[in-house]
């Protein structure tokens, strides 16, 4: 009878064990995890922000006709050209040429995701250029670009940097200021 107890308690301990192991994790949500909220980026992104607008801006199709790889440029667009226009985990995006109108520029349409610009498929090829916001060293930033520089689909941007050029002529702009314009 002994014999059995002790078979029925080791079980019944390991188990209290296990368990006391499992509660020492802490998995309660943060406050901003919580609240849906984001977090707060672990870079600082002020020394990304401009304070005042660059003079001089062109649009993107502009720039992607007349920047060669290399040339500083000042570029001006709104963060779109696709459902998902951010690269995740990075400072990056996609902006798209102002003549184009997004969804939400037009009358009527109801479009759940109009930075997509849908109603202007066929120019987004030639209308858009990639953002990506980069530190003294030329390495892309690794912040989120929405929480770095608290901007949002469809926010106008007016960028500063050097331009990118590949093979297939698409313009990718190494940012090194971004002016945030107030909507």
């Amino acid at each position: 009878m002994k014999t059995t107890k002790r078979f029925l308690l080791l079980p019944l301990v390991s188990c209290l064990f296990a368990l006391a192991g499992c509660s020492e994790q802490d998995s309660t949500p943060t406050a901003s995890e919580d609240a849906g909220t984001p977090p707060t980026p672990a870079v600082d992104g002020t020394k990304f922000l401009l304070i005042a607008e660059p003079e001089g801006a062109n649009d993107v199709i502009n720039v992607r006709e007349d920047s060669g790889d290399g040339d500083d440029v000042v570029i001006v667009g709104r963060i779109g050209g696709s459902a998902n226009p951010w690269v995740e985990g990075r400072a990056a995006f996609s902006i798209v040429d102002g003549s184009l109108k997004a969804c939400s520029d037009i009358e009527g349409d109801s479009c759940p995701i109009p930075w997509d610009y849908c109603c202007e498929t066929s120019k987004l090829p030639t209308a858009t250029a990639l953002v990506k916001v980069v530190d003294e060293n030329g390495a892309l930033v690794k912040a989120d670009a929405r929480e770095l520089l608290s901007v949002k689909e469809l926010s106008t941007v007016v960028v500063t940097g050097k331009a990118q050029r590949d093979d297939a002529g698409n313009l990718t702009v190494l940012a090194s200021g971004v002016f945030v314009k107030k909507m």
